[in-house]
């Protein structure tokens, strides 16, 4: 199962910088998912990025297809509230376009208009979806069953929980606290890679 590490929103551009070159080879994809920084600060976050050795085509843009598109990224992640995935797909069909779910409806409509895959939580509980009740494995795989597109889990993903998603019909899953906010974001992500990949010890 592959690995999707997002931000957090929490780091500058720096920290940014070092904690995604350290840790690129331990994850397959990186969402840079950064609501509060400018378009020039996402572009530029990307060529840093970039010139340290991470490919772009690890690189996911969320939200900000005009940032994306500036700094070659060829993949984005839309929110729900972000623009409709038709109308990007027929503006920028070069785009590979994943979709945020939270229901088999939104699922259904994103797979049928173009998405070429789904981020679907959140699963489990965590800390930054605070007092929302985690939607759980039963509408995960709901969720996998309704569509031919590759489905993300998302949300309070942590290594104990891995083998509770690990033989679902999903893709893999997405990370954001269990490793940016951790002192040790490398090891963080290494742990969770390993338990996708068949895990050890359970």
């Amino acid at each position: 199962m592959k690995l999707h590490l997002v931000t957090d929103g929490r780091r500058n551009i720096a920290e940014l910088i070092k904690i995604i070159t350290d840790i690129h080879t331990a994850a397959d994809a990186f969402h840079i998912r950064e609501k509060n920084k400018s378009a020039g600060e996402l572009i530029e976050l990307v060529e840093a990025l970039h010139q340290n050795g991470v490919p772009k085509s690890k690189l996911v843009m969320n939200d900000r297809v005009d940032a994306a598109v500036l700094s070659g990224l060829h993949q984005v992640q839309l929110p729900s509230h972000s623009f409709d995935v038709k109308v990007v797909k027929q503006r920028f069909p070069h785009l590979v376009a994943g979709c945020s779910v939270h229901s088999v409806a939104e699922a259904i409509y994103c797979a049928e208009n173009g998405a070429d895959r789904l981020l679907f939580g959140h699963v489990f509980q965590t800390s930054s979806k605070e007092g929302l009740k985690a939607r759980g494995i039963g509408a995960l795989k709901e969720i996998a069953e309704s569509v031919s597109i590759p489905v993300i889990a998302i949300g309070g993903i942590v290594p104990a929980a891995i083998p509770e998603i690990r033989d679902l019909k999903i893709e893999g899953a997405a990370v954001m606290s269990c490793v940016f906010s951790s002192d040790h974001p490398y090891h963080a992500a290494l742990e969770i890679a390993e338990q996708l990949k068949g895990g050890m010890g359970d």
